[in-house]
């Protein structure tokens, strides 16, 4: 689980900003919203957090800085010359010239790990690994830039023994533009303690949802295999009064353009075993599902059958992110959703986070949101430590606060009317 994330110079995050998952001390909905982390089980991580922030705020810029780091962790480029992608902030004359830094604080299982990132457009200045036995960090690894070439120590008496042949070998294959996690794949070695931290980052921080994301195939590839996942699906979909019954899988044969084929064919995964298949059929198989829906008319009760495209968005944004959050709370992840309302009635939102939060699970949700409306359920459905928002000033920055940063809150009639009112800021015209 993420227990904290810094960020400086990123975007329109000028100055250093804080998103922190610590739990208050508030009770409220303990047994399912907060998960007790590390050996001594004293630290209370949140499994949800709420942005709020008026458009062009910041919000999606908070939700890309997670997305950068899950893209770097795996990033590889192909010489020295290439870029490594990070966007500082460029609405004054300095900061497009000054490192982004990046600092995340996660568990896997009980042990604690600090991540450190230090890069701009052009090479890493400063990657570090860290890991806690007690209040104090502990370095597993650590890089930095000396003279164009990256210089890696690593730590042998607390940390992972690693030979001079492979620090050699890991040094050799780090350019000055990609993790040192991707030139860790490079060295046949064994690494347990940063190995577990590597993995954690790269397999359980999911790629962001935003409203342009389409879910489609990703959903329909994972029902076409896994039966608790189409459980699942049906059980809410019944309990959110949709009249679905059933979902069926089926797989469809397409045909492949030239440059489909082209395209398919440079990917790397592929066995040479689909490669002969595709240059023989220039085809390819994909699974779908069709939804049965029953109802009663003048007939009596009759089920229909509906291809995915013939369904609402609403249906379908709600198959997609239905299916996203399950695969969070099976994987214990970290999921990301952008606009979370898009396409989505008030109350089905509502819905979905509900069912969300009553799964025991050490997932974590982060999602943006328009919906006021859910201010309302704060300390009824929502920790109110479960509230950011973020605020851009006259300079262009971005700004990150709590709602819990802000007192005499049990002393309102309505969150979402002093929201409403600027109480907060984050909203249009409150630019500071």
């Amino acid at each position: 689980m993420i227990q904290e994330l810094k960020i400086k110079n990123f975007l329109s995050f000028r100055d250093e900003v804080v998103l922190n998952f610590e739990a208050s001390s508030d009770k409220f909905a303990e047994d399912c919203q907060v998960v007790t982390m590390g050996d001594n089980a004293k630290t209370r991580l949140l499994r949800m957090g709420v942005i709020y922030g008026y458009n062009a705020s910041g919000k999606s810029n908070l939700l890309g800085a997670f997305d950068f780091l899950n893209f770097f962790w795996s990033y590889d480029p192909s010489s020295v010359d290439k870029g490594t992608y990070v966007r500082p902030f460029r609405l004054d004359a300095s900061s497009k010239d000054e490192p982004t830094i990046f600092e995340i604080v996660f568990f896997v299982e009980n042990t604690k790990y600090q991540y450190q990132l230090h890069i701009d457009a052009r090479q890493v200045h400063m990657e570090k690994l860290s890991y806690y036995k007690s209040s104090q960090p502990i370095m597993l690894f650590e890089r930095v830039m000396k003279d164009g070439q990256s210089k890696i120590e690593f730590n042998n008496k607390n940390g992972d023994k690693v030979t001079a042949v492979v620090k050699e070998k890991i040094t050799v294959e780090c350019l000055k533009n990609m993790s040192f996690f991707v030139a860790r794949d490079k060295a046949n070695t064994s690494l347990p303690l940063i190995d577990i931290a590597k993995t954690w980052l790269r397999e359980h921080l999911m790629e962001m949802i935003s409203p342009k994301t389409n879910l489609t195939r990703y959903a329909q590839k994972l029902c076409s295999n896994n039966n608790g996942l189409v459980h699942y699906l049906l059980d809410f979909l019944h309990e959110a009064d949709f009249n679905i019954t059933n979902i069926a899988s089926e797989e469809i044969t397409e045909k492949l353009s030239e440059d489909e084929l082209d395209f398919i064919l440079k990917q790397r995964e592929l066995s040479s075993e689909d490669r002969e298949r595709l240059l023989a059929e220039k085809s390819y198989k994909r699974p779908t599902v069709v939804f049965q829906h029953t109802v009663e008319n003048a007939a009596g009760k009759g089920t229909y059958e509906f291809a995915i495209n013939e369904e609402s968005f609403g249906t379908v944004k709600t198959f997609g992110i239905e299916t996203a959050l399950y695969q969070a709370v099976i994987n214990n992840a970290f999921l990301l959703i952008d606009e979370i309302e898009n396409s989505l009635h008030p109350k089905l939102l509502e819905k979905i986070l509900f069912e969300y939060l009553k799964e025991s699970s050490r997932s974590q949700l982060l999602v943006t949101t328009h919906n006021d409306g859910l201010l309302d359920l704060v300390s009824d459905l929502i920790r109110s430590d479960s509230v950011w928002f973020v605020e851009k000033d006259k300079a262009g920055v971005t700004d990150l606060y709590k709602l819990t940063d802000f007192r005499g809150l049990n002393r309102l009639s309505s969150i979402r009317e002093a929201y409403r009112n600027k109480r907060f800021g984050a909203t249009m015209g409150n630019g500071k």
